[in-house]
C-alpha cells in the first residue's frame, strides 16, 4: 500500500539552456524562437559569447524582433561587459527601435562622455514621433550640460513642460544640474523653486550648483533653507559640498557643526574625512586635521596631498617634508604640492633639488609643476634656471597654453628680459584676458610705458575685457612714465565702463602717479576716499605718500603720514628711515638724531639691505653686515681691487 509522501512534490528546476554550447555546435537545423535569444542574452557572461549571439539573431532574422532588439541593445550597452560600439551598430540597423531602446542608448552614450552622440540620438527619437519620458530626459539633460549647450538646454526645457514632466523630482532635478552646469544660476534657483517635491537629492544638486560656480554664500544660504524649510536630512553629498563652501569662506564654526552632525547622524566615509581633513588644514587648525589624519584607516594619495598642503599653506615646511617623505604612494599633484610650497616660502634650491629627484623617479612633471618652477624663477631672479625649465618644457612637449604661456612670460618679464616675453606672447597663437594682462604688466615693470598702454588698446580691439590685473599693470606703467592725464582716464575707464571696485592696488598706483609728479595734495585726498575696513589697508597708502614727501622734500606731509602710520601701530623701520631721510634732506640734523634716538628707544632696528645675483645657475645672495657668506674675503679682495684700480684711473686722467 502506497503511503502519502509527507514532503510537499516538486517538479526539478529546469536547467538553463547553456548558449554558448548551442551556439558552437551546428547540428541544429530548427532557428531558435525569440524567446531563446532573450533566454541566452539574460545568461550571457561575455564580450565574446555576446557577438555569436549577435550572429545567430542576424542569420535567424529576428534582429527587428522587439524583444530580441530591446535585450541585445540593452546587453551591448552595459559597460560591465557589452561593447558601445556594437550597441550603435545593432541601433543604426534597426528598422523602428521602441523607445526603450532609444533611452538605452542615450544613457550609454552620455555616460560613457559622447554628449553629442547622445543629444544626436535624442533629436532622432523626436524626428521619428517618440514621446521622450521621465527615463530620456535626464540623460539628455546631462549631455547638454556637460556640452555647454545654453539654447539647445532651454529648448529640451521646453520640451520637458509641455509633455507634463517638469514636476517630476527625476527630471526636475536633471533640469536644475543642467542650469548648474550652464552657470545659469537664475533658472536653475527658477526650476528648483517650482519644484513640488524637492528631496534631499534637489537640495543637493542646487547647493553643488553653487560651490561649482564659486558661489559660496549662496550654498550656504540654500544649505540652511534646507535645514529649516525641508525634511530632508543631509547625507554624504550635502556634507561634502558644505565643507567644500566652509573651506573657501574660512567658515570653520559651521564646519565644526557639520563635523558634529556627521558624528552623530552619518558614517565617515574617506570621501567626507577628506573634505574635513582639507577644511580644518585650509582654515589652519592643523591639530585637528593632523587627527582626522591620523584616525584614518586607510589612507589614499588625496588625503595625504591635503595634510601636506595644510603645512604648507602654515609655513611648516620642515613637517610637510616630514610627511612628504613618509608618503607610500605620490603623484604628480603631491609632488606638486610640495615643490610650490617651497617656492612659496622662497626657498627656491630646495624645489629644484626635489625637482630633480622627481625627473630621477621618472615621474612626469605636468604643467603645474614646471609653472611652480617658473613662478620660483620669476620670484628670485633666477633667469639660467628659467631658461633651463622652458626648455624643458619645449623638449618634454608640454603644451604652451594660458596657464605654461602666461608663467613664461612672468618669468621673463621679471627677469628683466622682455624681449623674450614678446617673442612668446607673439608665438603663442590663441591668447585670453590672463595672457594680455602678464604682457602689460611685463612691459609696465620693465619701464616700457607707451608698449604696454598700446597693448592695452590691442586687447581690447581684439575684444578681451580687461580685468582688475589689467588695470594695475596699466596703471602702474602711466605711475613710472609720469602720466597723470592717462592714468586718470584709465582709472575712470575702469570704474565707470567695466564697473570694477579698485582695490587697494588701483590706488596705490594712483597714489605713486601723483606723487612722483608732485601732487602731494591731490593724492592725499585720494587717499582719504578710500574705503579701507581695517589700517593694513591703508598702510601701504600712507608709506607710498611718505616715499614721495621724501622725493619732494615735504617735510610737514611727511611728517604727518608718517604719525598716521605710527598710531596704525605700524613700527616699521622703514617709516623712521624715510623720515630721518626727508629730515636730513633739508638739513633738519637735531629732527634726525630725535628720530634715530627714538628708534632706539623703542627697539626698532633697520632691517639690512641685501642683494642676489645668479651665476652658473646658483643664486647667490647677499646682506649687509653678514660675515657669514663663505666667499667674503674673495668678494672683498676683489672690490678692493676695482676700487684701486679705478682711483688709479682717475689720477692718471688728472695727472
Amino acid at each position: 500500500m502506497l503511503t502519502r509522501l509527507s514532503v510537499p512534490f516538486r517538479l526539478p528546476t529546469p536547467r538553463p539552456v547553456c548558449s554558448a554550447r548551442y551556439l558552437n555546435s551546428s547540428s541544429h537545423s530548427i532557428s531558435p524562437s525569440p524567446t531563446t535569444f532573450v533566454s541566452y542574452l539574460r545568461n550571457c557572461k561575455s564580450l565574446r559569447e555576446l557577438k555569436r549571439i549577435h550572429a545567430r539573431v542576424f542569420r535567424a532574422g529576428l534582429e527587428q524582433h522587439e524583444n530580441v532588439l530591446n535585450k541585445l541593445v540593452a546587453f551591448c550597452a552595459d559597460p560591465s561587459h557589452g561593447d558601445l560600439r556594437l550597441a550603435e551598430h545593432v541601433f543604426a540597423h534597426a528598422r523602428d527601435p521602441s523607445l526603450f531602446v532609444y533611452n538605452v542608448v542615450i544613457k550609454a552614450l552620455a555616460k560613457s562622455g559622447e554628449f553629442e552622440k547622445a543629444v544626436s540620438v535624442f533629436r532622432k527619437l523626436r524626428e521619428r514621433g517618440l514621446s521622450p519620458d521621465n527615463f530620456t530626459y535626464p540623460y539628455v539633460l546631462k549631455a547638454i550640460g556637460c556640452l555647454g549647450a545654453l539654447e539647445e538646454g532651454e529648448k529640451v526645457h521646453g520640451y520637458v513642460v509641455k509633455s507634463g514632466l517638469e514636476f517630476d523630482a527625476y527630471v526636475g532635478n536633471s533640469l536644475v544640474d543642467m542650469y548648474a552646469e550652464l552657470g545659469r544660476t537664475a533658472s536653475m534657483e527658477r526650476v528648483f523653486d517650482e519644484m513640488p517635491d524637492r528631496d534631499v537629492v534637489s537640495w543637493n544638486v542646487v547647493i553643488s550648483g553653487h560651490v561649482r560656480r564659486r558661489r559660496f554664500d549662496d550654498a550656504v544660504g540654500v544649505f540652511k533653507r534646507m535645514l529649516v524649510e525641508s525634511n530632508a536630512r543631509p547625507d554624504e553629498a550635502t556634507v561634502v559640498s558644505m565643507l567644500s563652501a566652509c573651506t573657501a569662506l574660512k567658515l570653520l564654526k559651521l564646519g565644526k557643526e557639520i563635523h558634529d552632525y556627521v558624528n552623530k547622524e552619518l558614517i565617515c566615509t574617506s570621501i567626507i574625512s577628506n573634505a574635513l581633513l582639507d577644511m580644518y588644514s585650509k582654515c589652519g587648525h592643523l591639530d585637528v586635521a593632523r587627527e582626522i589624519f591620523d584616525e584614518m584607516p586607510t589612507k589614499n594619495v588625496i588625503c595625504w596631498t591635503s595634510m601636506i598642503s595644510g603645512y604648507v599653506n602654515c609655513g611648516q615646511l620642515d613637517e610637510a617634508r616630514e610627511l612628504f617623505d613618509r608618503s607610500p604612494v605620490k603623484d604628480i599633484v603631491l609632488w606638486t604640492a610640495m615643490i610650490n610650497g617651497y617656492v612659496q616660502f622662497n626657498r627656491f634650491d630646495e624645489a629644484i633639488d626635489l625637482f630633480r629627484e622627481l625627473q630621477a623617479r621618472r615621474i612626469k612633471p605636468d604643467k603645474f609643476t614646471t609653472v611652480a618652477l617658473l613662478t620660483g624663477c620669476a620670484q628670485c631672479g633666477a633667469l639660467e634656471q628659467g631658461k633651463w625649465i622652458h626648455g624643458y618644457i619645449d623638449e618634454n612637449g608640454i603644451q604652451l597654453d594660458a596657464v605654461v604661456g602666461t608663467a613664461l612670460i612672468d618669468m621673463y618679464a621679471k627677469c628683466g628680459r622682455i624681449d623674450e616675453a614678446l617673442k612668446i606672447f607673439y608665438r603663442w597663437k590663441i591668447h585670453d584676458t590672463a595672457s594680455w594682462t602678464s604682457i602689460i604688466c611685463g612691459l609696465a615693470m620693465n619701464g616700457r610705458t607707451g608698449e604696454a598702454l598700446n597693448m592695452f588698446v590691442q586687447m581690447r580691439d581684439y575684444g578681451f575685457k580687461p580685468d582688475d590685473v589689467t588695470f594695475i599693470g596699466v596703471l602702474s606703467a602711466c605711475s613710472h612714465g609720469g602720466l597723470v592725464k592717462e592714468g586718470r582716464q584709465l582709472f575712470s575707464l575702469m570704474t565707470e565702463t567695466y564697473g570694477i571696485v579698485p582695490k587697494v592696488e588701483h590706488y596705490g598706483c594712483m597714489i605713486d602717479l601723483l606723487g612722483r609728479v608732485g601732487l602731494l595734495d591731490e593724492a592725499e585726498k585720494l587717499i582719504e576716499k578710500v574705503p579701507t575696513e581695517n589700517d593694513e589697508i591703508a598702510i601701504p597708502l600712507y608709506g607710498a605718500l611718505l616715499s614721495a614727501c621724501r622725493l619732494h622734500g615735504n617735510i610737514n606731509m611727511g611728517k604727518r603720514m608718517a604719525e598716521r602710520l605710527v598710531k596704525m601701530e605700524f613700527n616699521d623701520s622703514s617709516i623712521h628711515t624715510l623720515l630721518a631721510s626727508i629730515y636730513a634732506s633739508a638739513n633738519r640734523w637735531e629732527d634726525v638724531a630725535r628720530v634715530r634716538s627714538k628708534m632706539e628707544d623703542l627697539g626698532i632696528k633697520k632691517s639690512p639691505g641685501c642683494s642676489s645675483i645668479e651665476v652658473n645657475g646658483i643664486i647667490h645672495e647677499f646682506i649687509v653686515g653678514d660675515p657669514s657668506c663663505p666667499e667674503m674675503y674673495d668678494v672683498c679682495f676683489m672690490l678692493d681691487k676695482m676700487m684701486y684700480l679705478l682711483v688709479g684711473s682717475e689720477e692718471s686722467k688728472m695727472g
